[in-house]
C-alpha cells in the first residue's frame, strides 16, 4: 500500500485590505455608458437646475450619480451603499465624468432643500425621454373581436408606511416634531404596518411595463388631482404613437369609480374600463327591467370558482345629465360574511363595471375578466419594489422624495429597453377569450317545404233556422 504525503499548507496574511468589487458595480458602469452615449446626464445637467446658497462645489448632477447607483445597487438603506462604495468612490464618479462622491449628509440636505420646479423638470426631461425612446419595435395592443386596437394603461395608487414612536404630549412639553410630517400624513395603511403613510399615483403600460410617471402626496393623496396630471400624461403618449385617444384604455379600481373622475377621463376622449361605486345606478329603471331578465352570461372564476352572472346594460347614463357609458352588472349569491367589494340586497351582492368597450366586440364575460387582468399591475409594483424599493424613503421632505421616485422609474425604463438589447425576444400575442362560434343550421333537420294554405269555397246565402231549447243544450256542448 502506497502512502500519501501532503505538503505543509501556508497562509500569507497582509495587513493591507483588498476590497472586493461590489456584485453591482458592472451594471453601473453598463448603465454610465449608456447614459452618456444617449445624452440623458447631459441633458440632466443643463435642464435640471437648482439654485442654494451654501451649495459648495457640487452640482445636480452629482447627486443624481449617487441616485442612481443606489437604485441599481439594491443595497437596504443608503448608509449600506455608502459603507460598500466607499473604497471604489473615485472610479464610481469617474465613470460619470464627475471627481468627487457626496458626503451622505450631504445628500440628505440636498433632497431636502429641493423646490417643486427642479422636480417638474426632472419629470418633464424624463417623459420627452419616454416619448422619444422607442425601446421595443412595438407598443403592444389589445385587439377586439373586430380586429380593433386598444392599448391598455394602469392608473393605481400605491402607498408607503412609516412607524412612529409614541409621545407624551401634555401642556408642560412642547409639540412634538415628527421627521415624516413633512412628507406623510394619516391615511389607509393596507396591509402595512405604521402610524403614517404616504400615497403616490403610478402609471404603467400593460403591455410592455413601462412605467409612464408617478405623483405622490401626503396620506391619501389628491387622486383627483394627481387622475387629472395622469390623463395629460397619457394623452401625450398617445399622441407620440400616433393613436387616437378613444383607443387607449385606461384601467381603474373603485377609488375613481364615482361619475366626477370618470367623466374627466371621458371628456380628453380616452377609453374607461372601472369598478363602479355609484350603486345607485341599480334603482334606475334600465338597470331594473335588464335585472329581471335573464343573464347574457354566467362566468367563473377560474382560481376561486365563484360563479357571477352578468348583465349587459349597454347605454345607462352616469348623471341625469350624461353621458351614457356601458355598465355591466355582475351577480352572485350572498355570504354569511358582508361583501369585500360590491353592494348586497336581499341576498344578492352586486357588482358594477363602468366601461367604454363596444358590443360585442367586447362580451360582458370580456369586460369583467379584461378588469380582473389589472392583477398583474400589482405584479409588476412587486417586482419594482424587490429589485429597486421604490417606496423606501429617500428623503423626509415630498420634493426629495418625489425627485428621487422619478429617478427610480427612469432606471427602470432603461433597465426594460437594455434587456431588450441584449436579449431581443419577439412580441408575444396572448389569446385573451376564445373566439366566439357562430351557430349553424343543422344538416341533418331539412328546411320543410313550403306549403299553401287550402282555399276556402263559400256557398250561397241562407237563412238562419229556428231550433228549440233542448236542441240549443245540446249544440253548447
Amino acid at each position: 500500500m502506497t502512502s500519501l504525503t501532503s505538503s505543509a499548507v501556508r497562509i500569507g496574511i497582509s495587513p493591507d485590505t483588498a476590497p472586493s468589487i461590489p456584485s453591482w458595480f458592472g451594471e453601473v458602469a453598463a448603465f454610465a455608458q449608456v447614459l452618456a452615449h444617449t445624452g440623458i446626464l447631459k441633458a440632466i445637467q443643463d435642464q435640471v437646475r437648482f439654485a442654494r446658497a451654501r451649495f459648495g462645489h457640487y452640482e445636480v448632477i452629482d447627486f443624481v450619480t449617487v441616485l442612481i447607483g443606489y437604485i441599481l445597487s439594491g443595497e437596504p438603506t443608503l448608509l449600506a451603499f455608502y459603507e460598500r462604495l466607499a473604497p471604489w468612490a473615485s472610479p464610481f464618479m469617474a465613470l460619470f465624468g464627475r471627481d468627487q462622491l457626496p458626503h451622505r449628509s450631504t445628500l440628505s440636505r440636498f433632497l431636502a432643500a429641493l423646490n417643486q420646479s427642479t422636480v417638474e423638470a426632472l419629470r418633464t426631461l424624463f417623459q420627452k425621454d419616454l416619448l422619444a425612446r422607442k425601446p421595443f419595435p412595438s407598443p403592444g395592443g389589445l385587439f377586439d373581436r373586430t380586429d380593433a386596437e386598444f392599448l391598455v394603461v394602469d392608473v393605481d395608487g400605491t402607498r408607503q408606511a412609516a412607524r412612529q414612536r409614541a409621545l407624551p404630549q401634555t401642556d408642560a412639553l412642547p409639540a412634538p416634531h415628527r421627521r415624516f410630517e413633512a412628507v406623510c400624513a394619516p391615511g389607509y395603511q393596507g396591509r402595512k404596518r405604521g402610524e403614517v403613510v404616504r400615497t403616490r399615483t403610478v402609471l404603467l403600460q400593460a403591455h410592455t411595463h413601462q412605467f409612464l410617471g408617478t405623483f405622490g402626496n401626503p396620506g391619501n393623496g389628491d387622486y383627483r388631482g394627481e387622475l387629472r396630471r395622469a390623463i395629460g400624461v397619457i394623452t401625450s403618449y398617445a399622441t407620440q404613437l400616433g393613436l387616437p385617444p378613444a383607443s387607449v384604455l385606461l384601467r381603474l379600481d373603485g377609488l375613481y369609480g364615482d361619475a366626477a373622475p370618470l367623466i374627466e377621463v371621458l371628456t380628453a376622449g380616452l377609453g374607461v374600463l372601472a369598478r363602479s361605486r355609484a350603486y345607485h345606478l341599480l334603482d334606475l329603471e334600465v338597470v331594473q327591467r335588464r335585472l329581471v331578465c335573464a343573464p347574457d352570461q354566467v362566468s367563473t372564476h377560474p382560481e376561486s370558482g365563484m360563479m357571477r352572472a352578468l348583465y349587459n346594460c349597454p347605454a345607462v347614463p352616469l348623471t341625469p345629465t350624461g353621458p351614457e357609458v356601458r355598465l355591466v352588472v355582475a351577480t352572485h349569491d350572498a355570504t354569511s360574511s358582508s361583501p369585500a367589494v360590491g353592494v348586497e340586497r336581499d341576498g344578492t351582492v352586486y357588482e358594477l363595471f363602468v366601461s367604454t368597450l363596444p358590443s360585442p366586440a367586447f362580451t360582458v364575460s370580456d369586460v369583467l375578466d379584461l378588469y380582473l387582468h389589472r392583477g398583474s399591475f400589482e405584479t409588476a409594483l412587486a417586482d419594482e419594489d424587490d429589485e429597486q424599493g421604490s417606496d423606501r424613503w429617500y428623503s423626509h421632505t415630498p420634493c426629495g422624495q418625489e425627485f428621487s421616485q422619478i429617478l427610480t422609474q427612469w432606471v427602470w425604463n432603461l433597465r426594460l429597453e437594455l434587456g431588450q438589447q441584449f436579449s431581443a425576444a419577439e412580441l408575444r400575442t396572448t389569446e385573451f377569450a376564445p373566439a366566439l362560434e357562430v351557430e349553424s343550421a343543422s344538416k341533418e333537420e331539412p328546411a320543410q317545404a313550403f306549403e299553401p294554405a287550402p282555399s276556402v269555397m263559400y256557398g250561397p246565402p241562407q237563412w238562419g233556422v229556428s231550433i228549440s231549447k233542448r236542441e240549443k243544450c245540446t249544440l253548447s256542448r
